[in-house]
């Protein structure tokens, strides 16, 4: 009887997201832009339940929204609304997307020995706090195969290394199309991934860094933190681009450390920044959350 009324509220959950979707829309600021947007979703009987706004400079800045509303018998009205919102955009210089809430995400994780991101991304999961699919695990190690199979997701081991390189993300890049995935988050995967490969995936690679970016990054970045005596330890959560580490940000987080905290503690606590920064990070980009501009993001949390 308690799987039968699971089951009931699961679809009651989805039925209400139905009729749900987000408006993401950035363009050159000026005034009127919240009054075309809400007047074109009032056309529509639509009814805004979320709004988040940010403008970078009142004056020749740019301006960035995010909306959330309900629109009954939204799956009939969809296309008609997109064509019309053509126009609009057309005359605001409008880049958007529209997102259905119904339409879950498809989601890679590529993992190398360390777990911690993997088992906290997989609790979230279960935990239905990461509205996604998790479709796949690929890995150049077998370190996480047991625990992946245990929630029934296949599991891929690919070994990996700079000279084969080229074969090894092939293969990768064939998985992702037939598993169509939509999102790849790299939980500590210690390989450098090609232009190639990245440019496959344009900002749908995130990236969890053992570091508080800027500072510290490539390899080993406590052992280098212990050596100049750091107070604060973090981590950084990023989009990949073919410049190392140095992607759009979208989370970071810090904790206080001292001169008695030796590298493997440091690299304990770091672990559980590490573990909720990724987890933030994952969790606002499937909520359509995030805004890449230039070279940074624009976060409604």
């Amino acid at each position: 009887m308690q799987l039968e009324q699971g089951n009931i509220a699961l679809k009651n959950k989805d039925s209400k997201l139905d009729n749900r979707a987000i408006l993401l829309v950035k363009c050159p600021d000026k005034p009127g832009i919240v009054s075309v947007l809400s007047t074109f979703l009032y056309k529509h009987n639509a009814n805004i339940i979320e709004s988040s706004q940010y403008s970078s400079d009142p004056e020749n800045g740019k301006f960035f929204i995010r909306l959330e509303y309900h629109c009954d018998n939204l799956q009939a009205k969809a296309k008609e609304m997109e064509e019309e919102f053509v126009q609009i955009a057309k005359d605001y210089d409008m880049t958007y997307d529209f997102y259905y809430r119904k339409e879950r995400q498809r989601t890679a994780i590529y993992v190398s020995k360390e777990l911690h991101c993997l088992r906290e991304l997989l609790w979230e999961w279960q935990n239905g706090d990461l509205d996604t699919d998790i479709v796949v695990v690929i890995s150049n190690h077998e370190d996480a195969r047991p625990i992946v199979e245990s929630y029934g997701i296949p599991f891929y081991y690919i070994p990996a290394n700079k000279d084969i390189r080229k074969e090894v993300e092939a293969k990768q890049i064939q998985l992702m199309e037939e598993y169509n995935v939509d999102l790849l988050i790299l939980a500590r995967y210690m390989q450098i991934l090609t232009p190639d490969f990245v440019g496959h995936f344009e900002n749908r690679i995130i990236n969890i860094h053992h570091s508080f970016l800027p500072a510290f990054i490539g390899a080993k970045p406590y052992d280098r933190a212990h050596k100049r005596g750091v107070k604060l330890i973090g981590a950084t959560s990023h989009y990949v681009t073919n410049d190392l580490d140095e992607g759009p940000i979208i989370e970071q987080d810090v904790e206080r450390v001292d001169h008695r905290d030796d590298v493997e503690t440091l690299k304990k606590i770091g672990s559980k920044i590490e573990r909720r920064v990724l987890a933030r990070a994952v969790k606002w980009h499937l909520e359509n959350r995030v805004i890449v501009e230039d070279n940074k993001t624009i976060v409604f949390h």
